[in-house]
């Protein structure tokens, strides 16, 4: 029998991405979906294509040997085959984990001890993505009590850190997904290594194109406080500057200089947090630069910029680093004013969490606004400075 992967959300970067890698090596993948015109299309079509774009060319690859399920419709289907899987991933964003929680949850109590261990890895923008679906899985509103003393028998839990630009697509793409030739699948491989804690018989799934890691922290980090701070800091600049997209954006010197500062200061921590050689981490900033840059990857800021309310969080792109240089007593402009501008992304078409935030602006005193939003404490040091912030964006809009 042959290798078989489920991954949930079948949208450009399950199509581009995970899945691209399960079909290269060697995977069926069945695609878990609750959008009908997806599977539909899915299952009424052998092949697709992922075009991966870089400064040395065009790359196209054809991807086949997959089927959708409509998780809708037909669960007993799809927990069927979860309980004969290999492999489950997902990219369905961090707040869609709770909902697929309950099909693979039991999936996995249908498995059988003497089976591998599932391998289940989340590649989402998240922290701690797959540690946050191992805790949905195990409410014992899912798993009973008594099933999980063994459970580790049934399934193992890695965390993962993705990192690839995959920008909106043609409307008339179909099924096709555009992306930027570069990208990081770095996986935490301790969950694969037979220990008290883990089967005796699991293994690491053989998937080309992960980096395996003792220590995924670094990586998360460094790209979470690097590519999605200086991406993020981009699109909310060019938003309020009236641009069209990120590489417009960054065509702009002051915005160039605004992303700049961001990622020095962020720089800053991954380097004194993780020992990360400045050399290195300078590096990755001129690589990370050029690829928010690339005008064939152009990407709307309205699309970047979505979901505010989740990008100003705690252990987010820029509460999160600021908060802990804050602590070290730096000083951080920059990721303060990148900051500001995400808290003036309010009411975008298209985007509730945008409409939510002008709500609590409105509603709400600039302390509650802070605590609500970004879950600082008034203890910490950043907090007043973020209050400045939200009194600033308030006192601006009733102008």
């Amino acid at each position: 029998m042959g290798k078989k992967a489920i991954h949930f959300g079948a949208g450009n970067i399950g199509r581009g991405f995970v899945a691209c890698f399960l079909h290269e090596s060697g995977y069926e993948v069945i695609f878990a979906d609750v959008v009908d015109k997806v599977v539909d299309a899915l299952n009424s079509t052998p092949s697709y294509k992922v075009i991966e774009r870089g400064v040395e060319g065009t790359v196209t690859k054809t991807i086949t040997n997959y089927r959708a399920i409509n998780s809708k419709y037909n669960e007993a289907e799809l927990v069927d085959e979860i309980a004969t899987a290999d492999v489950v991933t997902c990219s369905v964003g961090p707040n869609i984990l709770k909902f697929i929680a309950p099909v693979i949850a039991k999936g996995i109590d249908k498995r059988s001890n003497d089976q591998k261990p599932l391998a289940v890895i989340a590649c989402e923008n998240m922290i701690g993505a797959t540690d946050t679906l191992a805790g949905h899985i195990k409410d014992p509103k899912h798993t009973p009590e008594h099933r999980l003393d063994d459970h580790h028998e049934r399934a193992a839990y890695a965390n993962s850190a993705i990192d690839r630009i995959v920008p909106a697509q043609d409307p008339d793409a179909g099924l096709d997904v555009t992306l930027e030739k570069f990208y990081e699948w770095v996986v935490e491989e301790i969950p694969f290594i037979a220990s008290e804690d883990t089967a005796d018989n699991v293994e690491k799934p053989t998937i080309e194109g992960i980096k395996w890691v003792h220590n995924l922290q670094p990586f998360i980090e460094r790209k979470l406080f690097t590519v999605n701070t200086s991406h993020a800091t981009a699109a909310y600049f060019g938003y309020n500057r009236q641009k069209q997209t990120v590489d417009d954006a960054m065509r702009d010197k002051d915005i160039r200089a605004q992303v700049a500062a961001a990622i020095n200061e962020t720089a800053k921590l991954i380097i004194n947090k993780h020992g990360i050689a400045p050399e290195e981490q300078e590096a990755y900033k001129k690589k990370i630069v050029d690829r928010i840059s690339n005008p064939h990857l152009a990407d709307a800021v309205e699309r970047v910029g979505r979901a505010p309310l989740r990008k100003l969080g705690r252990k987010e792109r820029f509460i999160g680093p600021a908060a802990e240089l804050a602590e070290m007593g730096h000083e951080t402009p920059a990721l303060l004013a990148a900051a500001e501008m995400a808290f003036r992304f309010q009411n975008v078409e298209g985007d509730d969490e945008s409409k939510e935030l002008a709500k609590i602006m409105a509603e709400n005193s600039a302390e509650e606004v802070v605590t609500k939003v970004t879950g600082l404490q008034k203890s910490e040091k950043l907090y007043p400075k973020v209050v400045e912030i939200v009194q600033k964006v308030q006192a601006d809009s009733q102008d």
